[in-house]
Protein backbone atom coordinates (compact mmCIF):
# COMPACT_ATOMS: atom_id res chain seq x y z
CA UNK A 1 0.00 0.00 0.00
CA UNK A 2 2.78 2.23 0.66
CA UNK A 3 4.45 1.79 -2.64
CA UNK A 4 0.54 2.09 -4.22
CA UNK A 5 0.51 5.95 -2.68
CA UNK A 6 4.05 6.91 -3.79
CA UNK A 7 3.40 5.89 -7.47
CA UNK A 8 -0.12 7.68 -7.32
CA UNK A 9 1.41 10.53 -6.11
CA UNK A 10 4.00 10.39 -8.56
CA UNK A 11 1.79 9.97 -11.56
CA UNK A 12 -0.39 13.18 -9.73
CA UNK A 13 2.82 15.34 -9.93
CA UNK A 14 3.52 14.47 -13.49
CA UNK A 15 -0.20 14.67 -14.56
CA UNK A 16 -0.18 18.46 -12.22
CA UNK A 17 3.26 19.21 -14.25
CA UNK A 18 2.33 17.78 -18.01
CA UNK A 19 -1.28 19.42 -18.06
CA UNK A 20 0.41 23.20 -16.95
CA UNK A 21 3.15 22.49 -19.72
CA UNK A 22 0.64 21.39 -22.19
CA UNK A 23 -2.11 24.24 -21.47
CA UNK A 24 0.57 26.60 -21.39
CA UNK A 25 2.07 26.31 -24.75
CA UNK A 26 -0.81 25.98 -26.44
CA UNK A 27 -2.50 28.87 -24.91
CA UNK A 28 1.00 30.80 -25.87
CA UNK A 29 1.03 29.97 -29.61
CA UNK A 30 -2.38 30.93 -29.69
CA UNK A 31 -1.43 34.17 -28.44
CA UNK A 32 1.09 34.80 -30.49
CA UNK A 33 -1.20 34.62 -33.61
CA UNK A 34 -0.88 38.22 -36.23
CA UNK A 35 -0.06 39.81 -32.49
CA UNK A 36 3.37 41.09 -34.27
CA UNK A 37 1.26 42.89 -37.16
CA UNK A 38 -0.88 45.42 -34.09
CA UNK A 39 -0.28 48.15 -32.72
CA UNK A 40 -2.68 48.23 -30.31
CA UNK A 41 -2.39 52.32 -29.15
CA UNK A 42 -3.60 52.91 -33.31
CA UNK A 43 -6.11 50.06 -33.07
CA UNK A 44 -7.62 50.85 -29.99
CA UNK A 45 -6.58 54.02 -28.61
CA UNK A 46 -4.84 55.26 -25.23
CA UNK A 47 -8.25 54.60 -22.79
CA UNK A 48 -8.76 51.28 -24.75
CA UNK A 49 -5.58 50.12 -24.49
CA UNK A 50 -5.60 51.01 -21.07
CA UNK A 51 -8.52 49.36 -20.04
CA UNK A 52 -7.33 46.03 -22.04
CA UNK A 53 -3.91 45.86 -19.86
CA UNK A 54 -5.53 46.71 -16.63
CA UNK A 55 -7.77 42.83 -17.62
CA UNK A 56 -4.53 41.48 -18.09
CA UNK A 57 -2.75 42.81 -15.02
CA UNK A 58 -5.51 42.26 -12.60
CA UNK A 59 -5.63 38.53 -12.46
CA UNK A 60 -1.64 38.24 -11.48
CA UNK A 61 -3.52 39.03 -7.96
CA UNK A 62 -3.95 35.48 -7.61
CA UNK A 63 -0.26 34.16 -8.11
CA UNK A 64 0.04 33.96 -4.10
CA UNK A 65 -2.08 31.55 -3.65
CA UNK A 66 -1.45 29.70 -6.95
CA UNK A 67 2.14 29.07 -5.87
CA UNK A 68 0.92 28.17 -2.50
CA UNK A 69 -1.43 25.82 -4.29
CA UNK A 70 1.59 23.98 -6.43
CA UNK A 71 4.19 23.69 -3.54
CA UNK A 72 1.40 21.49 -1.64
CA UNK A 73 0.17 19.52 -4.40
CA UNK A 74 3.80 18.38 -5.63
CA UNK A 75 5.89 18.70 -2.45
CA UNK A 76 3.73 16.96 0.40
CA UNK A 77 1.77 13.51 0.20
CA UNK A 78 -1.41 13.98 -2.34
CA UNK A 79 -2.47 10.09 -1.22
CA UNK A 80 -1.22 9.83 2.03
CA UNK A 81 -1.24 6.43 4.43
CA UNK A 82 -3.75 5.46 7.10
CA UNK A 83 -3.14 7.65 10.06
CA UNK A 84 -1.66 5.56 13.34
CA UNK A 85 -1.54 6.66 16.83
CA UNK A 86 1.97 7.36 17.58
CA UNK A 87 1.35 7.83 21.26
CA UNK A 88 -1.02 6.08 23.87
CA UNK A 89 -4.16 8.12 23.91
CA UNK A 90 -4.49 7.71 27.40
CA UNK A 91 -2.01 10.70 27.81
CA UNK A 92 -4.04 13.15 25.99
CA UNK A 93 -5.74 16.25 27.86
CA UNK A 94 -9.96 16.68 27.52
CA UNK A 95 -11.02 16.82 23.78
CA UNK A 96 -13.93 18.97 23.51
CA UNK A 97 -15.45 18.46 20.21
CA UNK A 98 -17.73 21.89 19.83
CA UNK A 99 -20.95 22.23 17.29
CA UNK A 100 -22.06 25.52 17.00
CA UNK A 101 -25.73 25.34 15.85
CA UNK A 102 -29.24 27.70 15.76
CA UNK A 103 -30.95 25.02 16.20
CA UNK A 104 -33.07 24.84 13.40
CA UNK A 105 -32.12 21.05 11.91
CA UNK A 106 -32.18 19.32 15.85
CA UNK A 107 -32.36 15.55 14.43
CA UNK A 108 -29.36 16.60 11.91
CA UNK A 109 -27.68 17.54 15.00
CA UNK A 110 -28.89 14.97 17.18
CA UNK A 111 -28.25 12.21 14.96
CA UNK A 112 -24.08 13.56 13.61
CA UNK A 113 -23.35 13.94 17.81
CA UNK A 114 -24.42 9.81 17.77
CA UNK A 115 -22.10 9.00 14.89
CA UNK A 116 -19.57 11.28 16.19
CA UNK A 117 -19.60 10.07 19.49
CA UNK A 118 -19.09 6.09 17.95
CA UNK A 119 -16.60 7.42 15.68
CA UNK A 120 -14.25 8.36 18.70
CA UNK A 121 -14.69 5.61 20.64
CA UNK A 122 -13.85 3.86 17.91
CA UNK A 123 -10.67 5.38 17.36
CA UNK A 124 -9.32 5.29 20.06
CA UNK A 125 -9.68 8.36 21.69
CA UNK A 126 -10.70 8.10 25.35
CA UNK A 127 -10.81 11.62 26.95
CA UNK A 128 -13.48 13.45 24.87
CA UNK A 129 -16.53 15.63 25.54
CA UNK A 130 -19.14 16.57 22.59
CA UNK A 131 -20.54 19.99 23.18
CA UNK A 132 -23.44 21.69 21.31
CA UNK A 133 -24.29 25.02 21.45
CA UNK A 134 -27.18 26.28 20.32
CA UNK A 135 -29.40 29.80 20.28
CA UNK A 136 -32.66 27.11 20.74
CA UNK A 137 -32.72 24.13 22.88
CA UNK A 138 -31.79 20.85 21.03
CA UNK A 139 -32.59 18.33 23.32
CA UNK A 140 -30.09 15.66 23.12
CA UNK A 141 -30.10 12.34 25.26
CA UNK A 142 -28.47 13.10 28.61
CA UNK A 143 -24.94 11.10 28.19
CA UNK A 144 -22.02 11.93 30.63
CA UNK A 145 -19.83 12.65 27.38
CA UNK A 146 -22.69 14.94 26.02
CA UNK A 147 -22.91 18.67 27.08
CA UNK A 148 -25.71 20.97 25.29
CA UNK A 149 -25.30 24.65 26.05
CA UNK A 150 -28.09 27.07 24.97
CA UNK A 151 -27.14 30.70 24.62
CA UNK A 152 -29.27 33.03 26.56
CA UNK A 153 -31.22 35.86 23.96
CA UNK A 154 -30.17 38.35 26.67
CA UNK A 155 -26.06 37.52 25.92
CA UNK A 156 -23.96 40.46 24.75
CA UNK A 157 -20.38 40.16 24.39
CA UNK A 158 -18.31 42.69 25.43
CA UNK A 159 -16.99 44.14 21.96
CA UNK A 160 -20.56 43.33 19.96
CA UNK A 161 -19.73 40.09 18.57
CA UNK A 162 -22.93 38.74 16.33
CA UNK A 163 -23.94 35.64 14.71
CA UNK A 164 -21.54 32.45 14.84
CA UNK A 165 -18.87 34.34 16.68
CA UNK A 166 -21.26 35.27 19.88
CA UNK A 167 -22.20 31.48 20.24
CA UNK A 168 -18.38 30.55 20.23
CA UNK A 169 -17.42 33.67 22.73
CA UNK A 170 -20.31 32.55 25.22
CA UNK A 171 -18.36 29.37 25.53
CA UNK A 172 -15.55 31.01 26.42
CA UNK A 173 -16.83 32.70 28.94
CA UNK A 174 -15.65 32.14 32.66
CA UNK A 175 -18.78 30.86 33.79
CA UNK A 176 -19.71 28.76 30.96
CA UNK A 177 -16.03 27.25 30.38
CA UNK A 178 -15.28 24.18 32.05
CA UNK A 179 -12.50 23.08 30.33
CA UNK A 180 -8.65 23.90 31.09
CA UNK A 181 -5.84 26.07 29.19
CA UNK A 182 -4.07 23.17 28.52
CA UNK A 183 -7.24 21.24 26.52
CA UNK A 184 -8.20 21.48 23.68
CA UNK A 185 -11.31 22.12 21.40
CA UNK A 186 -12.22 20.60 17.77
CA UNK A 187 -15.04 22.63 15.99
CA UNK A 188 -16.85 21.05 13.92
CA UNK A 189 -20.22 22.82 11.50
CA UNK A 190 -23.49 20.70 12.28
CA UNK A 191 -23.84 18.69 9.44
CA UNK A 192 -19.59 17.62 9.80
CA UNK A 193 -18.84 13.37 10.31
CA UNK A 194 -15.87 12.62 11.53
CA UNK A 195 -13.70 9.98 10.61
CA UNK A 196 -11.36 7.47 12.48
CA UNK A 197 -8.15 9.08 10.24
CA UNK A 198 -9.13 12.87 11.41
CA UNK A 199 -9.86 11.66 15.02
CA UNK A 200 -5.95 9.96 15.08
CA UNK A 201 -4.91 13.00 13.04
CA UNK A 202 -6.19 14.97 16.43
CA UNK A 203 -4.78 13.11 18.70
CA UNK A 204 -1.17 12.85 17.10
CA UNK A 205 -1.62 16.41 17.02
CA UNK A 206 -2.74 17.17 20.26
CA UNK A 207 0.21 14.64 21.95
CA UNK A 208 2.71 15.98 20.07
CA UNK A 209 1.94 19.25 22.10
CA UNK A 210 3.91 21.69 19.92
CA UNK A 211 1.61 23.60 17.96
CA UNK A 212 -1.74 25.39 19.53
CA UNK A 213 -3.78 25.47 16.32
CA UNK A 214 -4.64 23.09 13.71
CA UNK A 215 -6.74 22.45 10.53
CA UNK A 216 -7.17 19.12 8.30
CA UNK A 217 -8.98 18.64 4.62
CA UNK A 218 -12.53 18.44 4.33
CA UNK A 219 -14.29 16.30 1.24
CA UNK A 220 -17.87 17.00 0.29
CA UNK A 221 -18.67 13.66 -1.71
CA UNK A 222 -19.32 11.19 0.74
CA UNK A 223 -22.02 9.48 1.55
CA UNK A 224 -25.24 10.25 -0.32
CA UNK A 225 -25.26 13.71 -2.76
CA UNK A 226 -28.17 15.50 -2.78
CA UNK A 227 -26.97 18.41 -5.49
CA UNK A 228 -23.90 17.01 -7.79
CA UNK A 229 -23.43 20.35 -9.50
CA UNK A 230 -22.51 22.06 -6.07
CA UNK A 231 -20.82 19.15 -4.66
CA UNK A 232 -18.32 19.38 -8.19
CA UNK A 233 -17.84 22.79 -8.02
CA UNK A 234 -16.57 22.35 -4.09
CA UNK A 235 -13.65 19.97 -5.72
CA UNK A 236 -11.64 22.71 -5.81
CA UNK A 237 -11.71 23.34 -2.17
CA UNK A 238 -10.84 20.24 -1.52
CA UNK A 239 -7.78 20.40 -4.03
CA UNK A 240 -7.08 23.54 -2.05
CA UNK A 241 -6.27 22.25 1.30
CA UNK A 242 -4.23 19.71 -0.26
CA UNK A 243 -2.45 22.41 -1.65
CA UNK A 244 -2.28 26.49 -0.25
CA UNK A 245 -3.40 25.09 3.33
CA UNK A 246 -1.31 22.28 3.79
CA UNK A 247 1.99 24.57 2.39
CA UNK A 248 0.93 26.91 4.70
CA UNK A 249 0.67 25.16 7.87
CA UNK A 250 3.79 22.80 6.61
CA UNK A 251 6.10 25.69 5.60
CA UNK A 252 5.77 28.20 7.49
CA UNK A 253 3.23 27.40 10.45
CA UNK A 254 1.32 30.48 9.77
CA UNK A 255 -2.17 31.31 8.39
CA UNK A 256 -1.28 33.64 5.91
CA UNK A 257 -3.97 32.85 3.28
CA UNK A 258 -6.47 32.53 6.51
CA UNK A 259 -8.44 28.72 7.54
CA UNK A 260 -11.73 27.52 7.36
CA UNK A 261 -14.03 27.48 10.69
CA UNK A 262 -15.25 23.82 10.63
CA UNK A 263 -12.12 20.62 11.54
CA UNK A 264 -10.50 23.69 12.94
CA UNK A 265 -8.64 22.58 16.53
CA UNK A 266 -7.56 24.81 19.16
CA UNK A 267 -5.72 24.63 22.14
CA UNK A 268 -8.26 26.05 25.04
CA UNK A 269 -6.04 28.93 26.18
CA UNK A 270 -4.66 30.16 23.07
CA UNK A 271 -8.32 30.73 21.86
CA UNK A 272 -9.34 32.47 24.93
CA UNK A 273 -6.11 34.78 24.80
CA UNK A 274 -7.45 35.46 21.04
CA UNK A 275 -11.20 35.37 21.28
CA UNK A 276 -14.03 35.36 19.04
CA UNK A 277 -15.14 38.55 20.34
CA UNK A 278 -14.02 41.39 17.39
CA UNK A 279 -17.15 42.97 17.04
CA UNK A 280 -19.28 43.37 13.39
CA UNK A 281 -15.47 43.41 11.64
CA UNK A 282 -15.16 39.71 12.99
CA UNK A 283 -18.30 38.17 12.77
CA UNK A 284 -19.35 37.57 9.20
CA UNK A 285 -15.86 35.32 8.24
CA UNK A 286 -15.34 34.66 12.10
CA UNK A 287 -13.02 31.97 11.44
CA UNK A 288 -10.66 34.77 9.26
CA UNK A 289 -10.74 37.26 11.39
CA UNK A 290 -9.78 34.88 14.31
CA UNK A 291 -7.16 33.36 12.13
CA UNK A 292 -5.41 36.64 11.75
CA UNK A 293 -5.67 37.89 15.40
CA UNK A 294 -4.22 34.61 16.29
CA UNK A 295 -1.26 35.26 13.38
CA UNK A 296 -1.00 38.65 14.78
CA UNK A 297 0.04 37.11 18.05
CA UNK A 298 2.22 34.64 17.14
CA UNK A 299 0.51 31.68 17.74
CA UNK A 300 1.94 28.44 15.55
CA UNK A 301 -0.37 26.63 13.31
CA UNK A 302 -0.14 22.89 11.92
CA UNK A 303 -2.39 20.62 9.15
CA UNK A 304 -3.97 17.68 10.55
CA UNK A 305 -3.69 14.39 9.37
CA UNK A 306 -6.94 12.64 8.00
CA UNK A 307 -10.55 14.12 6.69
CA UNK A 308 -13.89 15.07 8.17
CA UNK A 309 -17.03 14.78 5.11
CA UNK A 310 -19.12 17.57 5.18
CA UNK A 311 -22.22 18.16 2.45
CA UNK A 312 -22.07 20.81 -0.50
CA UNK A 313 -24.98 23.40 -0.71
CA UNK A 314 -27.82 21.82 -1.35
CA UNK A 315 -29.19 24.44 -4.11
CA UNK A 316 -27.55 26.60 -6.36
CA UNK A 317 -29.34 29.53 -4.43
CA UNK A 318 -27.08 28.72 -1.15
CA UNK A 319 -24.03 28.04 -3.16
CA UNK A 320 -24.46 31.69 -4.21
CA UNK A 321 -25.20 33.05 -0.94
CA UNK A 322 -22.32 31.41 1.11
CA UNK A 323 -20.05 32.63 -1.03
CA UNK A 324 -21.68 36.11 -0.86
CA UNK A 325 -20.84 35.99 2.44
CA UNK A 326 -17.67 34.60 2.45
CA UNK A 327 -16.38 37.97 -0.07
CA UNK A 328 -18.23 40.25 2.44
CA UNK A 329 -16.48 38.58 5.40
CA UNK A 330 -13.34 38.60 4.33
CA UNK A 331 -13.32 42.12 2.81
CA UNK A 332 -14.01 43.22 6.56
CA UNK A 333 -10.96 41.54 7.69
CA UNK A 334 -8.71 42.78 4.85
CA UNK A 335 -10.22 46.58 5.75
CA UNK A 336 -10.34 46.36 9.43
CA UNK A 337 -7.33 48.63 10.87
CA UNK A 338 -6.49 45.87 14.16
CA UNK A 339 -5.00 43.95 11.06
CA UNK A 340 -1.50 44.78 10.39
CA UNK A 341 -1.52 44.84 6.63
CA UNK A 342 2.10 42.94 7.33
CA UNK A 343 -0.07 39.88 8.48
CA UNK A 344 -3.08 40.59 5.82
CA UNK A 345 -1.06 40.80 2.67
CA UNK A 346 -1.19 37.51 1.41
CA UNK A 347 -5.04 36.99 2.33
CA UNK A 348 -5.37 40.33 0.69
CA UNK A 349 -4.20 39.24 -2.41
CA UNK A 350 -6.34 36.56 -2.83
CA UNK A 351 -9.52 38.53 -1.85
CA UNK A 352 -8.78 41.20 -4.64
CA UNK A 353 -8.31 38.41 -7.25
CA UNK A 354 -11.47 37.15 -5.87
CA UNK A 355 -13.29 40.85 -6.17
CA UNK A 356 -12.07 41.14 -9.32
CA UNK A 357 -13.18 37.73 -10.93
CA UNK A 358 -15.64 38.94 -12.72
CA UNK A 359 -13.10 41.40 -14.62
CA UNK A 360 -10.85 38.69 -15.14
CA UNK A 361 -13.45 36.47 -16.72
CA UNK A 362 -14.41 38.93 -18.63
CA UNK A 363 -10.74 39.35 -20.15
CA UNK A 364 -11.31 36.07 -21.46
CA UNK A 365 -13.68 37.33 -23.72
CA UNK A 366 -12.44 40.41 -24.29
CA UNK A 367 -8.77 38.56 -25.17
CA UNK A 368 -10.73 36.93 -27.77
CA UNK A 369 -12.38 39.94 -29.92
CA UNK A 370 -9.34 42.35 -29.10
CA UNK A 371 -6.38 40.55 -29.01
CA UNK A 372 -3.58 42.83 -27.28
CA UNK A 373 0.40 42.04 -27.41
CA UNK A 374 1.73 41.97 -23.41
CA UNK A 375 5.48 40.99 -22.28
CA UNK A 376 5.63 37.05 -22.39
CA UNK A 377 5.75 36.65 -18.46
CA UNK A 378 2.27 38.21 -18.14
CA UNK A 379 0.62 35.51 -20.71
CA UNK A 380 3.03 32.73 -18.84
CA UNK A 381 1.54 33.97 -15.26
CA UNK A 382 -2.04 34.53 -16.43
CA UNK A 383 -2.47 30.96 -18.67
CA UNK A 384 -0.08 29.38 -15.32
CA UNK A 385 -3.10 30.89 -13.28
CA UNK A 386 -5.50 29.22 -15.79
CA UNK A 387 -4.37 26.10 -16.00
CA UNK A 388 -3.38 25.14 -12.30
CA UNK A 389 -7.23 26.18 -11.48
CA UNK A 390 -8.79 23.68 -13.84
CA UNK A 391 -6.23 21.30 -12.57
CA UNK A 392 -7.16 22.24 -9.00
CA UNK A 393 -10.69 21.20 -9.88
CA UNK A 394 -10.00 18.02 -11.27
CA UNK A 395 -7.52 16.65 -8.57
CA UNK A 396 -10.33 17.48 -6.23
CA UNK A 397 -12.77 15.66 -7.65
CA UNK A 398 -10.16 12.32 -8.18
CA UNK A 399 -9.90 12.97 -4.23
CA UNK A 400 -13.28 12.92 -3.17
CA UNK A 401 -15.07 10.46 -5.11
CA UNK A 402 -14.95 6.96 -4.67
CA UNK A 403 -14.16 4.90 -7.83
CA UNK A 404 -14.97 1.43 -6.07
CA UNK A 405 -18.44 3.36 -4.52
CA UNK A 406 -19.39 5.07 -8.00
CA UNK A 407 -17.90 2.46 -10.91
CA UNK A 408 -16.30 3.40 -13.42
CA UNK A 409 -19.21 4.88 -15.70
CA UNK A 410 -20.30 7.31 -13.00
CA UNK A 411 -17.25 8.22 -12.07
CA UNK A 412 -15.65 8.73 -15.67
CA UNK A 413 -18.82 11.19 -15.76
CA UNK A 414 -18.31 13.28 -13.16
CA UNK A 415 -14.18 13.95 -14.32
CA UNK A 416 -15.72 14.92 -17.54
CA UNK A 417 -18.66 16.82 -15.96
CA UNK A 418 -16.15 18.59 -13.74
CA UNK A 419 -15.03 20.47 -16.82
CA UNK A 420 -18.33 21.93 -17.67
CA UNK A 421 -19.15 22.73 -13.76
CA UNK A 422 -16.27 24.50 -13.45
CA UNK A 423 -17.18 27.86 -16.13
CA UNK A 424 -20.45 28.09 -14.91
CA UNK A 425 -19.32 27.45 -11.04
CA UNK A 426 -17.17 30.29 -12.09
CA UNK A 427 -19.55 32.75 -13.52
CA UNK A 428 -22.05 32.00 -10.19
CA UNK A 429 -18.78 33.26 -8.14
CA UNK A 430 -18.67 36.38 -10.13
CA UNK A 431 -22.78 36.72 -9.49
CA UNK A 432 -22.05 36.69 -5.56
CA UNK A 433 -19.16 39.14 -5.79
CA UNK A 434 -21.78 41.66 -7.62
CA UNK A 435 -24.34 40.83 -5.25
CA UNK A 436 -21.34 40.85 -2.24
CA UNK A 437 -20.07 44.44 -3.88
CA UNK A 438 -24.06 45.87 -4.77
CA UNK A 439 -25.43 45.10 -1.16
CA UNK A 440 -23.86 47.10 2.19
CA UNK A 441 -25.92 44.84 4.52
CA UNK A 442 -23.48 42.71 6.34
CA UNK A 443 -25.70 39.40 6.74
CA UNK A 444 -24.72 35.69 7.91
CA UNK A 445 -26.58 33.33 5.68
CA UNK A 446 -26.77 30.12 7.15
CA UNK A 447 -26.21 27.36 4.17
CA UNK A 448 -29.80 24.77 4.43
CA UNK A 449 -28.97 21.19 5.72
CA UNK A 450 -32.50 20.38 5.02
CA UNK A 451 -34.25 21.11 1.35
CA UNK A 452 -37.84 21.10 2.97
CA UNK A 453 -37.22 23.66 5.52
CA UNK A 454 -36.35 27.17 4.72
CA UNK A 455 -33.95 29.37 5.55
CA UNK A 456 -34.01 32.66 7.56
CA UNK A 457 -31.49 35.05 7.48
CA UNK A 458 -29.64 36.67 10.30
Amino acid sequence: MFWLNRIKHLIHCVSLLTFVTWLLSSLLKRAEVKLNELDPWIQYGTLGYCILFTLKVIVLTAIPQILFNILGLIFFDAFPEKVTLRCSSLLTPLICIRVVTRGDFPHLVRNNVAKNMARCSEAGMDNFLIEVVSDKAIALPSHPRVREIVIPSSYKPRRGALYKARALQYCLEDDVNILSDNDYVVHLDEETIMTSDSIRGILNFVLEKKYDFGQGLITYANGQVVNWFTTLADSIRVADDMGKLRAQFYLLHKPVFSWKGSFMVSRVGAERDVSFDHGVNGSIAEDCYFAMRAFMKGYNFDFIDGEMYEKSPFTVWDFVQQRKRWVQGVSLVVRSPEITWKHKMLLSCSWYAWITMPLSLSNTVFDYFYPLPVPIWLNILSFLIGAVKIYMYLFGVIKSLSLRRLGLFKYGLCLISTIFVMFLSAILECIAVVMAVCDNKRRFYVVNKNPKIKIQIA
